[in-house]
């Protein structure tokens, strides 16, 4: 049997880090293993970065948008992008990314009559709000991006709350699927040892709870907020020290207000840290993970940190926290820094608790990828029956 051919396409790739980068990744490396894959997406902005993937990468021109993390897809003016994918014979389409290189996606797969999936990763009117700081423009170019979703065959969410704002308040019409995200981390037995290098590494104290941030550095993840959280934990005398371990366009925003805090003795910006094996042990040697954000819509943070069986606090509201169930696998706490505050000193002042929420959340919120990508696999094959079943029945 002929190997299934798979095209991934993608706004944004490696070297860049983002959860959806990491998703494709793991999505392509993994189905490339019983597949033939190739990820669509554009040129890195490092003009030196060279790929060097078990799988095909097909990347198109980009243009560099100013203050911000992501570049803007051109594949409409890129001829060799276009050919590539005009050669691709692609079985099925999957689309991480409702933007630029989504529409020639969708274009190939009507034109080839091939299924197309589309994953809802992201609060999209957020993202477009943040680029256009328009109520109106921002809701033109929804319209615009819902219409390019709505032509897709069907679309993946990952929990309740992510479905419903796109259906809700975007207003998705096509069938939805869910598949959930995972990590391809593993849990490390060596905890204690990997937390003492930790604290000799940035000189932390004993008595000081490592508490930790993991992701871009970018104000839509909340994190002034977080910073309000940490000032309160200061005043109340609770001993810590907080890492942000990323890097993104808001750095120099996020120190200055730590600073404007006076909580620049408590705080250690770890900046990126690419090697996954390094990550786990920020994860590892962490006694909470501090995930303020109402932007996420399934986060990998969260799953990463569950992985090593280290709990999250999250925020009330926050779809990304649609699996948590607060004081059992989580915590939620209200929209209140000083309630942040107090929810993180309650858990840590309780051995007991703590140590079960942390059994918990590795029961029931960590999940391995190879276990998803062969899901994912399988309901490829079901789309791709169903299609066929329905092509004979038009005839």
């Amino acid at each position: 049997m002929e190997k299934l051919k798979i095209g991934l396409f993608i706004d944004t790739y490696l070297p860049m880090i983002d959860g959806v980068t990491m998703v494709v990744e793991n999505y392509a490396k993994r189905l490339n293993k019983i597949a033939d894959v190739t990820v669509f997406c554009p040129k890195a902005k490092d003009k030196k970065y060279v790929d060097n993937f078990d799988y095909k990468v097909v990347r198109c021109k980009s243009l560099k948008i100013v203050n911000y993390d992501y570049t803007l897809p051109m594949p409409q003016f890129d001829c060799k992008f276009k050919k590539a994918l005009k050669n691709s014979n692609l079985d099925i389409i999957h689309i991480h990314s409702p933007m630029g290189i989504a529409k020639l996606a969708v274009k190939y797969a009507k034109k080839h009559n091939i299924p197309c999936v589309i994953t809802l990763h992201s609060q999209y009117k957020q993202d477009i709000q943040k680029v256009t700081h328009c109520k109106w423009l921002t809701n033109i170019v929804l319209k615009k991006l819902m219409k390019t979703i709505n032509s897709c065959t069907v679309a993946w969410e990952m929990n309740d709350e992510n479905k419903k704002i796109f259906v809700e308040e975007y207003g998705l019409k096509i069938p939805t699927h869910r598949i959930r995200n995972a990590t391809d981390m593993q849990y490390l037995e060596n905890k204690d040892e990997i937390r003492a290098q930790i604290r000799q590494k940035y000189n932390i104290a004993d008595d000081e709870f490592i508490l930790t941030f993991i992701g871009r550095i970018n104000l839509v993840k909340n994190l002034l907020f977080l910073v309000d959280s940490l000032k309160v934990l200061k005043q109340k005398g609770f001993k810590f020290k907080m890492l942000f371990v990323g890097a993104g366009q808001d750095e120099e925003k996020l120190k200055d207000y730590i600073k404007k805090c006076d909580l620049v003795d408590d705080c250690i910006m770890c900046g990126r840290v690419s090697d996954r094996s390094k990550l786990e042990k920020y994860y590892s040697a962490s006694h909470l993970f501090l995930f303020p954000s109402l932007y996420d819509t399934s986060s990998l943070v969260q799953i990463e940190a569950a992985s090593q069986k280290l709990p999250t606090v999250f925020l009330k509201g926050a779809a990304t926290a649609n699996m948590i169930t607060d004081g059992v696998n989580g915590i939620i706490a209200e929209r209140d820094a000083n309630d942040f505050a107090d929810r993180i000193i309650d858990i840590l002042s309780d051995t007991e608790k703590y140590n079960t929420l942390c059994e918990n959340v590795y029961r029931d919120v960590y999940v391995n990828w190879d276990m998803v990508t062969q899901d994912v696999y399988n309901e490829y094959l079901k789309l791709i029956q169903n299609n066929l079943k329905k092509q004979k029945q038009d005839v």
